[in-house]
This record gives C-alpha cells, structure tokens and sequence, in this order.
C-alpha cells in the first residue's frame, strides 16, 4: 500500500521511498523527498511564478530519461498550472511548483527541476540573465572558475552583477538579475560576452556548441537566455550517480578553486551551507539589485 502524507493540508501518496535512486551512494527517494523538504524555503522563491520543465529519472540516471513540459499523468488538481506560449502548441500548459505541498508532489516523481528566465506572468520577457560555462575534459570546473572571474569583471563594466552557482554536473551557471527585457536582446547580449571572451582568452573559451572545438576548453552556452530554453533550477539534485546539488557558490570559493572537488556539493552538503550561507541567490530575488542592459 502506498503511504499517504499530509503536507500542509494536502494529501500525498509517496511511493517507493526506500528505492535507490543514486547508485554511487545508495540515496533513496526518501531521502530525495526529505533533501527538498530542507531546502525547500531556498528553492521554492527561485521556482515562484516560472512554468516549470521536468526531467524525469524515475528508475535513476541508469533509467530512463525523459524530458517533459507537460503536467505529467496525474497531475493533482491543487497543482497550479499556467498556459504558456509554444510555437507547437496552442493551448500549452505547465506546472507551476509554488508551495511546499507542489514540491513534494513533484519531488516524488524524481525530476530535476528547470526555469526559463522569464515568469509566467510575462512571457520572453527576461528578468535574468544566464551563462552556462561547460567545460570540455580535460578541462574540468578550474577552468570554469578561471572564465567565471574574467566575465564578472566584463558584467560589472556594464554595471551588472553576477552570481555564481555549480552546475550540479561538471561547470558553473552565472546568473545576472534584470530589469525586465526582451529574451531576444537579453540572448543578443549574451552571445556578445560570450564571443568577447573568446576573443580575449582564446586557448580557454569557445562560443560555440561544435564539439570538436571544445577539448580543454570552456564553453560559455548563452542559448539559454532563449525564451524557448531553460536552466537548472538553483538547489535541484540532477541525475547523476551520486545525488549532486545545483549549490549556490560565494566568489571567494570560485576564485580559490584549484581542484574540481572543491566545487562539488551533494544532498548532504546543503542543509550545513544553507545554515552558514543563507541563500547565496537571494539577491536575483531583489528587484533593487537588478541591472538595466546596456
């Protein structure tokens, strides 16, 4: 029989709680559900208002891996979904995941949790921006780290300030809070750091995806400020073998990396950062912090 929660006046049934879901570790999806219950006052602020995209590793990352934009089977009634514009759908629609009773609910289904840049209630238009520096072996996080520092100095000569996080995979996602923009320019602007830094560091950066030009160096993706693309959600384990967190970073720790384990956080790393931290990404959260494109 699958046991039913009450969180908060809902009733949850949650399923499986003793199954693995990452291997290397021998996580279970209980300690899943209780890892997002923690974090949950962190996360739930940067998940408010943005339609949702889930990419569902039910079985673990050795499982399938399917990516979905829908509200899967099932969908609860109290579950808000918000009808969001798609070139492919007309009457689209998504989750949003805006309480602790939505979190769980979609926690249970063992997803990571992705946003655009935009909220619902303004579609492509960008309160964010998002740089995806991705490493290609054997470049690893160090070099991510190196790239990172060179393009907060280029922000801040615009008068933006950046923000730093682990990717929860192999590379760091800077993020820039916005006057609001068109998700065009916000990209437009983007590319342009992107092939700058290129330009001036260019045995360490690329601009572009093509996988051959990638070994050793790092690529700083600027698609997805694509109002069709989005991001890992700050504080979402991914789907990996062992339950790595989306972990908000300080830039002391980015300018002290020297060896990628440094920047390596896992389920049970959050709650303690979170206590000595606080929520490192609050600030994209304060419209007073938030810059004006140049």
């Amino acid at each position: 029989m699958t046991p039913i929660t009450e969180v908060e006046g809902r009733r949850l049934p949650l399923s499986n709680l003793e199954k693995v879901i990452h291997p290397a570790t021998g996580t279970t999806k209980g300690e899943i559900l209780h890892y997002y219950a923690t974090v949950a006052p962190c996360l739930l602020p940067h998940l408010r208002g943005r339609p949702l995209s889930f990419l569902r590793y039910p079985d673990g990352p050795d499982g399938q891996l399917f990516f979905t934009k829908n509200p899967p089977p099932g969908t609860p009634s109290w579950v808000k979904t918000v009808s969001v514009p798609r070139s492919e759908e007309k009457d689209a629609r998504q989750v949003l995941v805006e309480d602790l009773p939505s979190l769980m609910w979609a926690a249970n289904l063992v997803v990571e949790f992705h946003t655009p840049q935009w909220t619902a209630d303004a579609p492509a238009l960008a309160d964010r921006l998002v740089l995806d520096l991705d490493p290609g072996p054997p470049a690893t996080v160090v070099e991510c780290c190196r790239v990172a520092l060179r393009l907060r100095e280029r922000l801040a000569a615009d008068g933006l300030e950046a923000y730093a996080k682990t990717s929860g995979s192999k590379g760091l996602h800077l993020y820039v809070p916005l006057e609001p923009a068109p998700s065009e320019r916000v990209q437009a602007y983007a590319k342009q750091l992107a092939v700058e830094a290129e330009a001036e560091l260019p045995a360490l950066v690329v601009h572009r995806m093509t996988k051959a030009l990638r070994p050793g160096k790092v690529f700083v993706d600027h698609s997805q400020n694509n109002a069709a693309k989005t991001t890992a959600a700050p504080y979402t384990l991914r789907a990996r073998r062992e339950p790595a967190a989306s972990a908000p970073v300080t830039w002391e720790e980015v300018e002290a990396c020297g060896d990628p384990g440094l920047l390596a956080f896992g389920l049970t790393d959050m709650a303690p950062r979170i206590q000595d931290h606080g929520d490192l990404l609050a600030p994209l959260l304060d419209p007073d912090r938030a810059g004006r494109l140049p």
